[in-house]
């Protein structure tokens, strides 16, 4: 089994105030390996977002550690996201650009971008580098999401609820698209999903939330 590259040491959520309202995580703790797909599985509002709003917040709203290849996160955050491929329905993205544009004015904000990777993922997956965000069906942004992920150079995606709605071949084909990223990249995915063939067939490990609380993990010994 490869080097762990991504783990949770009892993160525990912090409330900010004696009024704040929100789920709060409990006891997360596990170890993933480069070169694996990991699953968070729950129910809607067990709490999968809210574990990657932990990660990709500036300001550390957790007790306990997330370690990115031994390093927790929040002692360098900026330098831990450009080491992070973030893909999400939430749009980050100059949405009347096209996916060329917005790679080229975007990836300037990372220290390494490569764009012939990305031309070559959008490639693979199908997708017009010359199309505009909206234009794109919701397939097509997911992959072009990924595809700009990819390009600089993450050791970790997250993905949250990406393969949602997707039509169930499109669906085999974005997985298609990650397991080649694995291969290739040296890289391992984290991705939320209530989709029960995703976490038969493509989900090396599997993580459990209900209501905040993390109640189980390991191997996935289905597939």
């Amino acid at each position: 089994m490869s080097d762990m590259i991504f783990a949770a040491r009892q993160v525990n959520g912090l409330r900010r105030g004696i009024w704040q309202k929100g789920l709060r995580l409990q006891n997360i703790s596990f170890e993933l390996p480069a070169g694996y797909i990991m699953g968070i599985v729950g129910k809607n509002g067990a709490g999968k977002t809210t574990f990657f709003d932990y990660i990709m917040q500036d300001k550390k709203c957790y007790t306990g550690e997330l370690l990115l290849e031994g390093r927790e996160i929040h002692q360098n955050h900026q330098q831990a996201l450009d080491r992070i491929g973030f893909v999400s329905e939430k749009n980050r993205f100059m949405e009347l650009r096209s996916a060329l544009q917005n790679a080229q004015m975007l990836g300037r904000f990372y220290s390494f971008f490569d764009k012939e990777l990305f031309r070559d993922i959008l490639e693979k997956g199908k997708v017009s580098e010359h199309k505009i965000i909206t234009e794109m069906s919701r397939g097509e942004q997911m992959k072009f999401q990924l595809a700009f992920a990819v390009a600089h150079k993450p050791k970790v995606f997250l993905l949250d609820e990406v393969t949602a709605g997707m039509d169930p071949v499109f669906r085999l084909d974005f997985y298609g698209l990650l397991h080649l990223l694995i291969k290739e990249e040296d890289c391992s995915v984290i991705l939320s999903t209530h989709i029960e063939e995703e976490i038969e067939k493509q989900l090396d490990f599997v993580g459990v939330l209900e209501e905040g609380r993390w109640v189980s993990f390991g191997e996935n010994k289905l597939i």
